[in-house]
């Protein structure tokens, strides 16, 4: 399951509600061009912003919609440990494969603090976990000697590593048996020559064929052509990251007609003369 190109999907808002129709249009878009994997409800999706209700939404339509072709992996972590395992529960009720959980943000929770929140979430679901870190958003880093820790839980198996440091890849690899995806598309090909399986990605949202051959090349052994496909993309993962994500995805999306590209506060439009840029990089790619 955790393995390849997994999306991280944007949450197409219409007039301030999901719209149904483009989200449908983008995991169709997904289905057809070889991603792996979906997570709905992750940073991507702009999850802090979700009511309740929009979220067991959003993985039910991502569920019937890659039921029996691709996992649904829902993103349910929060700041709060009971906050996070309510999300779980709910995820497990609406048909969710596995969880992203992401550690608390904001809190800044010791290294113990961290163990005890994702045992519990853990224990209260017996869908298999991905530990997402991404010290850049949460302000606290999930060092390998706690990854060593995690991984002896039962259905904890695998980590979304976004700390940017390849030295914690290889620290992580010798530290313990969690599969391993990168969360940083720039990094993909890196952490896969050092043994990761795959990306949750930001770029698959607009060259999900594209990220899915670079992993795919990748797990067959053919770096030399996962790099190739890497180097290709280079100015794509950067543009993609000119401002906070998923700002510029989503202003991609919404130039090349997949949705409409409307954000919640605190997101807010992307700056004329970063969109102009981005336009043009996409214009490179023949995206537009």
């Amino acid at each position: 399951m955790f393995k390849g190109s997994i999306v991280a999907l944007v949450t197409p808002f219409k007039n301030g509600g999901l719209d149904r129709k483009a989200l449908d249009g983008l995991l169709d878009f997904h289905l057809a061009n070889g991603t792996d994997g979906v997570v709905p409800a992750g940073t991507t999706g702009e999850a802090p912003t979700l009511t309740a209700e929009e979220f067991v939404e959003l993985v039910k339509a991502a569920k019937s919609r890659c039921a029996g072709k691709i996992p649904v992996i829902a993103g349910v972590g929060t700041n709060s440990t009971a906050k996070t395992v309510h999300n779980a529960k709910a995820a497990a009720e609406a048909g969710a494969d596995a969880l992203l959980v992401v550690s608390p943000y904001y809190n800044k929770p010791t290294p113990r603090g961290l163990q005890l929140h994702f045992e519990a979430v853990a224990g209260a679901t017996k869908l298999p976990i991905v530990v997402y870190n991404i010290p850049g958003r949460t302000g606290v880093n999930i060092t390998a000697e706690t990854m060593s820790q995690l991984a002896k839980v039962r259905n904890i198996v695998a980590v979304k590593e976004a700390a940017g440091s390849i030295e914690q890849v290889m620290q992580i690899r010798a530290a313990c048996n969690l599969t391993i995806l990168s969360g940083d598309d720039a990094l993909t090909y890196p952490m896969m020559a050092l043994g990761a399986t795959g990306v949750i990605s930001v770029a698959a949202n607009v060259v999900p064929k594209e990220i899915s051959h670079l992993c795919r090349l990748g797990n067959s052994g053919d770096l030399a052509g996962s790099r190739a496909v890497h180097e290709r993309l280079a100015r794509l993962f950067k543009i993609l990251f000119i401002e906070t994500n998923p700002i510029p995805v989503k202003s991609a999306l919404k130039l090349m007609g997949k949705c409409g590209g409307e954000l919640r506060l605190p997101m807010c439009p992307m700056a004329p003369e970063n969109e102009e840029k981005l336009r043009g990089v996409l214009k490179e790619y023949g995206l537009v």
